[in-house]
């Protein structure tokens, strides 16, 4: 198990990790839109553990549409902190900074401190942006991550993704995220932000789940 946490003061927005807060929804960020959405996708281990590994191989940007164009890991180690049983003891974490993954096409997983350059749009929205990894969960029945925005987008936040194996069997997606408007039109015309991110929230499910896209 484990929780990286990467702290850097070139993230764009103050309210670094703030997609946790259970009232993330009544109260966002100021001047920011949140949006919060889950859908099930399956059930049983190998289902959580595919999704997870889809999850760290940075599925939901690549499955829709986005290229990741440069994918630079922190320059140090990060803070691993401790993860906690359902008895409330200590465990440590499962394995070191230093072991770095990659997928198939050589790109690094996802890990705490990382910065990666996505270009592309989504359903003609723009989602151009460099964006860090603000932090990794890796526990036992829960994975995920989240991103905040460094610079170069049309807004400024930050998205969490998780994926939860929850004791009834069955995996859900959970995507959250608040955007607060950084161009001229999205300041003044903020149903586009909101339509932008009902586009990402709609193409990170379609990336992630095999029931979305065989409209089981």
């Amino acid at each position: 198990m484990r929780r990286e946490t990467f702290r850097d003061e070139t993230v764009d927005y103050a309210a670094v990790g703030a997609t946790q807060a259970p009232d993330l929804l009544q109260y966002p960020p100021e001047r920011s839109i949140p949006a919060a959405a889950q859908w099930r996708i399956g059930s049983g281990e190998e289902r959580f553990r595919t999704a997870v590994d889809a999850l760290l191989a940075w599925a939901p940007l690549k499955g829709a549409g986005l290229e990741l164009a440069d994918v630079r890991p922190a320059p140090g180690p990060t803070y691993t902190g401790v993860s906690f049983d359902d008895s409330g003891n200590a465990v440590a974490p499962s394995r070191s900074d230093a072991d770095q993954r990659f997928d198939a096409e050589g790109t690094p997983y996802v890990g705490a401190g990382t910065t990666v350059t996505v270009r592309g749009k989504v359903a003609r929205f723009r989602a151009d942006a460099e964006l860090r990894v603000i932090f990794v969960i890796e526990e036992a029945r829960r994975v995920g991550f989240a991103l905040g925005t460094v610079g170069g987008s049309v807004v400024s936040g930050e998205e969490s993704f998780m994926i939860e194996w929850r004791e009834n069997d069955e995996v859900w997606f959970d995507v959250r995220a608040f955007d607060r408007p950084v161009t001229f039109w999205n300041r003044l015309f903020k149903g586009l932000v909101r339509r932008r991110r009902k586009a990402l929230f709609a193409a990170y499910l379609r990336a992630i789940s095999p029931l979305f896209r065989t409209g089981a």
